[in-house]
């Protein structure tokens, strides 16, 4: 390679660099000014979920979702219908003033009997959590006790027959007094208006124990009543005709909020107080004891959370109907319903 070869290339190769950087440069400049395209996002779905009380930790997982965006990750804008004591939310569901519900099996029952159907979704929690409960001081140490007593209802008319079985399963023969309250049940047995309430154990159970009020409860399911799912996301038969796809995503999300509240109590406990009302709870180590009670029954060991059995939805719907205590819209007994139709697992992820 002669002198003037080599002074080409020292030059050459260089320039080249060179031309290609400037290239680039000109490349760039020439598409930063082309105006961007508006990126457009699909619009979210309205969608009304009733409850069935003020929030509580049987409705953590929808919070959850909520406040995780997961609702919105399948394209959901969820609005929750606060409870209402005028109006409940299986009514909302089946006139079709709410999208889905938080209901129980006791009321998808009476649903099908009075002839506005909804249908069950999915279990909140797996094993029903219910019970009666009498002041310590009562000197009630058992269900048989409770025979001639006065019980504080909420206006069903399944209670009768529920509280007559579990006395007479003890030995009692299952006679009581009922009066319909209009105060907090744990207040009407502090004040002696009544003998004996139903809770449920991780609500007014929790609040008891925070309150330094000695209960002696009776869980239902021991007392001969069939175990059953209370409480439940509902849909009508409409909306699961019409909206399939929409409850599909609305159950990806929210069985995801309940997974995580399943796994962590704590911070379920936390979002729950930043996601409701100021005011919702009494304090957040009554939420988290509410929340620990409840997460560990979401869903049992290697169970996915939401699902439900035949067995449940066929053992306690028979037997209330065979007690009386289902009523068709005149106030007539139901003896028969098509029981396989209260429920479906079909939106489940």
């Amino acid at each position: 390679m002669n002198a003037r070869t080599r002074l080409l290339l020292s030059i050459g190769i260089p320039l080249l660099v060179l031309l290609v950087v400037v290239g680039l440069y000109l490349a760039q400049q020439q598409r930063s000014n082309v105006p961007a395209q508006p990126t457009t996002k699909q619009p979210l779905t309205t969608m009304k979920l009733a409850l069935d009380w003020t929030p509580n930790t049987n409705h953590t997982g929808v919070y959850v979702a909520m406040s995780k965006k997961w609702y919105q990750e399948q394209g959901i804008n969820l609005q929750i219908v606060p409870y209402s004591s005028n109006v409940t939310p299986d009514v909302l569901v089946s006139n079709g003033k709410a999208d889905v519900g938080v209901s129980s099996t006791e009321s998808v029952v009476s649903d099908a009997a009075v002839g506005q159907p909804t249908v069950s979704i999915a279990a909140i929690v797996q094993h029903n959590t219910s019970a009666l409960a009498a002041l310590s001081s009562s000197g009630i140490k058992r269900p048989r006790d409770l025979d001639g007593k006065t019980y504080g209802a909420f206006g069903a008319p399944y209670e009768a027959a529920v509280i007559s079985q579990i006395i007479k399963h003890d030995g009692g023969k299952g006679n009581i007094k009922s009066i319909t309250l209009d105060i907090d049940p744990l207040q009407a047995l502090q004040s002696h208006h009544v003998d004996f309430v139903w809770i449920f154990e991780g609500a007014e159970g929790i609040q008891a124990k925070h309150q330094g009020m000695p209960l002696n409860t009776f869980p239902i399911i021991n007392y001969g009543i069939a175990d059953y799912y209370t409480p439940t996301f509902i849909a009508s038969p409409n909306e699961i005709k019409v909206k399939p796809d929409l409850l599909h995503r609305f159950m990806k999300a929210t069985a995801q909020g309940y997974e995580y509240a399943r796994t962590h109590a704590s911070e379920a406990a936390q979002i729950m107080m930043q996601e409701t009302p100021k005011g919702t709870f009494p304090d957040l180590s009554y939420v988290q004891d509410s929340q620990q009670f409840l997460s560990e029954h979401y869903a049992d060991n290697g169970r996915r959370w939401g699902l439900q059995d035949a067995a449940a939805w066929h053992g306690y719907p028979q037997f209330i109907l065979k007690a009386g205590g289902v009523k068709d819209a005149n106030g007539k007994d139901v003896t028969s319903l098509n029981l396989n139709a209260l429920y479906t697992n079909q939106f489940l992820p």
